[in-house]
């Protein structure tokens, strides 16, 4: 299990002269907070907040916004087990909203199969023992980082 600090090490480490950006903006925009990785289950858990800024007009948290969450837990994900990909699909399921009452969401995201090309995984979106919304993801591994 690595914390934080150790998480955000790890992916500055990974990809020494590369041009990327760790945490990448659009993550601290929308608040996110690693919370737990562990290598061995390629398995990443992060918190976000729920803001007003983020509500729909039933108040809400926005769909797209969710689905933002996802892929900033989904990316890291990906780029601590593999080089650096982008996400290509992702299927969501919402079960049960977002509302103004919660302080905070979690999203775990696990690595189900991984190819020299593919990445694929899996998503839950969850407030406490409540599962609020399911992901599947598929990622492409960028070609500059394909070694020969």
């Amino acid at each position: 299990m690595k914390t934080t600090e150790e998480i955000l090490g790890l992916l500055q480490q990974r990809f020494p002269g590369a041009p990327l950006t760790f945490p990448p903006q659009c993550f601290v925009t929308m608040g996110g907070e690693f919370l737990e990785f562990d290598e061995r289950a390629k398995r990443l858990r992060v918190r976000f907040p729920v803001k007003a800024e983020f509500q729909n007009p039933m108040g809400y948290m926005q769909g797209g916004l969710i689905v933002g969450a996802i892929d900033n837990t989904v990316g890291p994900l990906t780029f601590l087990v593999a080089p650096p990909s982008v996400t290509t699909q992702m299927n969501t399921s919402y079960i049960r909203p977002i509302t103004p009452e919660l302080s905070h969401f979690e999203v775990e995201a696990v690595v189900t199969e991984q190819t020299r090309r593919q990445i694929f995984v899996d998503a839950v979106v969850y407030s406490g023992d409540k599962q609020l919304a399911q992901a599947r993801a598929s990622c492409t591994v960028m070609e500059a980082f394909i070694e020969a």
